[in-house]
């Protein structure tokens, strides 16, 4: 590019005067070889054949040079260039073959394990280029005897997933593994770990979920140091976690063992590294609880306050247990109702999930809201003090824990009750999620699928997008 200043710059009358007499000097030479040969015998012969040598190098040259010259990029919608130009993310319009902006396309996220040797990802580039596969972003998680290589990919849309899997181990690839991605893995990892941190920071209850997307599909189990019943469960790790092949064990901050499960594929030194990083986050930071709450109006005009509960809840929580009937704590512990005040130690944790409380404008507790992490599966429980059922609070308190729910990426929740246990089963209908119900042994599972039919989520149907009847749930003001 040339500069607006040097382009505005007017020529030196020198140069001009140099390039004048250049053309005197070659027209005088011209004339003097002119003369000396058109004098001899043969010399118009000669002046003839030396133009017609001139003319045809020139025109060989032209020839030549356009054959052999590197043409620019295709335009979208130009011949396919090549194999090589499918590689990364800058030939998007050349991995189309020619039709890039009307072939579908799809995303795939692929790990397969490569020897340690100069060349052997470049010929795994090469294979996955011959498919007209893009490459969006490459991991690499280096092993004592190999190195894992973790890709994004955007592939036609008609390759089918045997088909990737076959080139790559042809290519040199093992224990390849791969599985369709969507919109969401298109950000970069450090972005995408810091984000975890940020959640893990801001909230005890985000550790798990935090790891669950760090990992990929993995079933996370808190194992407590100590049982309901108050004795040890036996469960410790060392200080820096262990990695066996497919589970890797991390100790909890709050006391007891994380540990982690992914059958399908073996941790690398790399994502240990970084879940254990979380974990020293969490334990870093201690308890913490994000502090927010809301004031809701009942249909009669009272007022009551929604909010998260931890530990410094236990006794005001056994304080409602007092004022519960054992019919209202048989519906919700399905167990002998003495020990009920055991299980409030461990539903109140961050580390299992995430509380709800409500309490009366005295600051008395009348209800709670779990929301449980079951490995791979998510539950919902609630329990609402006698007086102060039948007013909207336990179906108000569902809502917001499906909504929470949604937030952490759950495909689904379930709650575990009982057929005379009406007002859970109007709760969940509620949602107006679809629900699947199942009887065990005498107990009704109901689950509710958080993607809707429609294609509407849980989180905008419940998240106060649509109007609410003042019969399902109380008014609402928010006070942060």
């Amino acid at each position: 590019m040339t500069s607006a200043k040097s382009a505005r710059r007017p020529h030196h009358w020198r140069r001009d005067l140099i390039e004048l007499a250049a053309l005197f000097t070659a027209v005088a030479v011209a004339d003097a070889i002119a003369n000396l040969i058109g004098h001899q015998p043969d010399g118009p012969y000669l002046l003839v054949a030396s133009a017609v040598a001139l003319v045809a190098t020139a025109a060989f040259h032209t020839w030549w040079a356009r054959k052999h010259s590197h043409a620019p990029p295709p335009a979208e919608g130009d011949s396919d260039p090549g194999p090589a130009a499918s590689v990364g993310e800058p030939a998007t319009a050349a991995a189309g073959g020619g039709v890039s902006g009307a072939e579908e396309r799809t995303l795939w996220r692929m790990r397969t394990t490569v020897r340690d040797a100069p060349g052997s990802l470049a010929t795994l580039c090469l294979a996955l280029a011959g498919l007209r596969v893009d490459i969006l972003t490459l991991q690499t998680h280096p092993l004592s005897d190999g190195t894992v290589d973790e890709f994004l990919l955007r592939a036609p849309a008609s390759l089918q997933a045997r088909q990737l899997t076959t080139a790559v181990s042809a290519a040199g690839g093992s224990a390849t593994w791969i599985e369709r991605a969507d919109a969401h893995d298109l950000v970069d990892t450090p972005t995408r770990v810091l984000s975890l941190a940020t959640r893990t920071a801001l909230d005890a209850a985000e550790l798990p979920l935090a790891l669950r997307q760090l990992l990929g599909r993995c079933t996370i189990h808190s194992l407590p140091a100590v049982s309901v019943t108050g004795r040890p469960t036996g469960e410790s790790t060392p200080v820096e976690g262990v990695l066996e092949d497919t589970v890797m064990r991390l100790r909890d901050p709050s006391g007891g063992v994380i540990s982690v499960e992914r059958p399908y594929l073996p941790f690398t030194p790399t994502e240990f590294a970084r879940a254990r990083a979380l974990v020293e986050l969490d334990a870093r930071l201690g308890p913490r609880v994000p502090r927010g709450e809301d004031v809701l109006t009942l249909p009669e005009g009272n007022e009551i306050t929604v909010r998260r509960a931890d530990r410094g809840d236990l006794v005001a929580a056994r304080a409602m247990h007092d004022r519960c009937s054992q019919r209202t704590l048989g519906l919700r512990y399905h167990g002998p109702v003495a020990d009920a005040d055991r299980y409030l130690d461990h539903l109140l944790s961050p580390r299992f999930g995430r509380t709800l409380t409500v309490q009366t404008a005295s600051g008395k507790l009348v209800a709670l809201g779990h929301l449980l992490w079951d490995g791979d599966e998510t539950e919902v429980a609630l329990l609402v003090e006698d007086e102060w059922q039948r007013r909207g609070i336990g179906s108000e308190l569902l809502r917001r824990l499906v909504v929470l729910a949604g937030e952490a990426g759950c495909d689904s929740v379930y709650a575990v009750t009982q057929a005379r246990n009406t007002g859970m089963v109007a709760a969940m209908r509620g949602l107006e999620l679809p629900l699947d119900y199942q009887i065990e042994e005498g107990t009704l599972v109901i689950t509710a699928r958080l993607g809707g039919s429609d294609g509407c989520s849980a989180e905008k149907r419940l998240s106060g997008e649509q109007p609410v009847r003042p019969t399902d749930a109380p008014a609402e003001r928010s006070r942060r």
